[in-house]
């Protein structure tokens, strides 16, 4: 696509960068058949195609207005359209760079910037957890639309993590500290640790970690983003340079490790952490990228019931897994599926649409409650036709979000090889 940025952005990172990801793009609208925000609107403005076509006019100088800031809002940040372009067209990288640009020229009402901010503030910080616990015991007196954005407590305490006098292996891997996963679910970085232990491995958290940066980045503050990015190269490093190295960083909510993923993109103009970061990224894995060389030790603890079949899952592949980290695709069965299956799981997928949004997008249920519910439950009827006991999936964000529609336990899939490990 032709580009004639506007002077004032012809030596700006950010033009630069639109200017890449912009000449990529032909105007096909492929990207639109699987946009899930286009599906539900029909609206051309709240497809790929139509929101590149206003990040374009706004690099060229056009003012942008409230109009335009609302649909880029309304982009959950899926990247189906990425699975789906012919031409490689890194669709994210263009919106990382124009939402900034636009807010810059737009002002938000006050009440969405308060809550953008609150967002901001709260979800990375010690305080998330103490207000998550807060609003749940107060949940029941909430007027419906606030009781609505309030996750329900899980239904059965989290398990303890394995005995640390105990657990001394040699072999050791990093998890993500994180941030709300440990409020809402500390079930799943517990049930992590206990399948690492069960196979040989240490999982170890560094203490001066934190969130990955993903909320802030995705919300514009792509500096607040930078500097979360930072403390966490800083606390993982001396476990990465230390003479007996962890294995891997791996991280269990994939939103998160596609955004870590990302860091050496993220810090590439940063000469004190370019190189850092590229260490950093070559070490991240998601625990489905693990699974096949955990195999053996697995069917060895599962012993014949292994063979004799460990029961039936649903399993939702989420966006940040099928299209940002391309573990898991219509096409071909992602190493999460696989391992499942050969350990013994009998694995479903939802009827059709099976890599489709389910609308969580981190703080999108939050920030588009409306649109956000419209694609749970379309995603919900599409898995409820499986007639499951229980649904899996392998991030966070998808897990709450779902749960939050259906009375069909929904758990990540390590809880869940957890739980026959134990049995």
């Amino acid at each position: 696509m032709q580009t004639q940025l506007a002077p004032q952005h012809q030596s700006t990172p950010e033009g630069l960068k639109a200017q890449e990801v912009l000449r990529q793009c032909v105007h096909c609208g492929f990207c639109n058949a699987t946009c899930p925000t286009y599906r539900v609107t029909g609206n051309e403005l709240d497809g790929p195609r139509g929101r590149i076509y206003l990040m374009k006019q706004v690099f060229e100088g056009q003012t942008p207005t409230r109009t335009t800031q609302e649909h880029l809002d309304h982009c959950i940040g899926c990247r189906h359209c990425e699975s789906t372009c012919p031409s490689g067209v890194q669709y994210h990288e263009l919106l990382a760079v124009g939402q900034p640009v636009v807010d810059a020229q737009v002002q938000r009402p006050w009440r969405e910037r308060l809550l953008r901010w609150g967002l901001v503030k709260l979800m990375p910080s010690p305080w998330f957890t103490p207000a998550l616990k807060l609003g749940q015991a107060v949940r029941p007196l909430l007027p419906a639309a606030w009781r609505e954005q309030v996750p329900s407590r899980p239904p059965m305490a989290a398990p303890a993590w394995p005995d640390p006098r105990k657990s001394l292996h040699a072999r050791r891997v990093l998890l993500l500290k994180g941030c709300v996963q440990p409020g809402l679910r500390p079930h799943i970085d517990a049930s992590t640790a206990r399948v690492l232990d069960a196979i040989g491995i240490r999982a170890v958290v560094a203490s001066a970690s934190t969130c990955c940066g993903a909320v802030q980045g995705h919300m514009g503050d792509l500096d607040g983003a930078k500097a979360r990015a930072r403390r966490n190269i800083d606390a993982w490093w001396p476990y990465i340079e230390s003479p007996t190295p962890v294995e891997a960083i791996l991280i269990n909510a994939s939103g998160c490790g596609a955004w870590v993923k990302d860091y050496a993109s993220l810090l590439a103009d940063d000469p004190a952490y370019a190189d850092k970061a590229g260490r950093v990224v070559a070490m991240v894995r998601d625990p489905g990228e693990m699974l096949a060389s955990w195999m053996p030790m697995l069917k060895r603890k599962l012993g014949k019931r292994a063979q004799t079949g460990l029961g039936a899952v649903t399993f939702h592949p989420p966006c940040s897994l099928s299209h940002a980290q391309k573990l898991s695709s219509a096409a071909k069965p992602g190493p999460i599926e696989t391992g499942l299956r050969e350990l013994g799981f009998e694995v479903k997928l939802a009827v059709q649409d099976s890599h489709q949004c389910c609308g969580a997008g981190g703080a999108y249920s939050v920030l588009q409650p409306e649109l956000s519910r419209q694609l749970r439950d379309l995603k919900l009827k599409s898995l409820q036709a499986t007639e499951p006991h229980l649904i899996a999936s392998a991030n966070i964000g998808c897990i709450v979000h779902l749960q939050s529609g259906t009375d069909t336990p929904v758990k990540h899939w390590l809880e869940v090889l957890d739980e026959a490990l134990s049995l």
